[in-house]
């Protein structure tokens, strides 16, 4: 009888400490199975927002390129953002809320 009670002892503390770590591994610990889906969301979205980031110096960088040697782009870019114009021409612009400049087909271009 002793020996029964010992072997169902045995056993439940077995099942009660293999409880207590498997609690301990999902919930306990520095990083608990919460943390790291946590963490692996956080990884996600910083993974995103570098290539987003590597996407736009790209651009960038291509840009400058572009000013840099083709001097169409620079007064291309001189009368689309800035609204300048060449000496004798006359610049007609038509009121339209923030899509003034950035609008090309507003900026209309007389020669006399």
């Amino acid at each position: 009888m002793r020996e029964r009670i010992r072997r169902y002892a045995f056993r439940g503390v077995l099942v009660a400490m293999s409880a207590g770590a498997a609690y301990y591994l999902l919930f306990g610990g520095v990083y608990s199975v919460l943390d790291v889906e946590d963490l692996k969301k956080q990884r996600h979205e910083a993974i995103s927002r570098i290539d987003s980031l590597i996407a736009t110096t790209d651009s960038l960088a291509q840009r400058g390129d572009s000013l840099a040697e083709d001097p169409l782009a620079i007064e291309q870019t001189a009368r689309e953002e800035y609204g300048l114009i060449r000496e004798g021409e006359v610049l007609v612009r038509f009121r339209g809320g923030e899509e003034e400049l950035s609008d090309p087909e507003s900026v209309t271009e007389l020669d006399e």
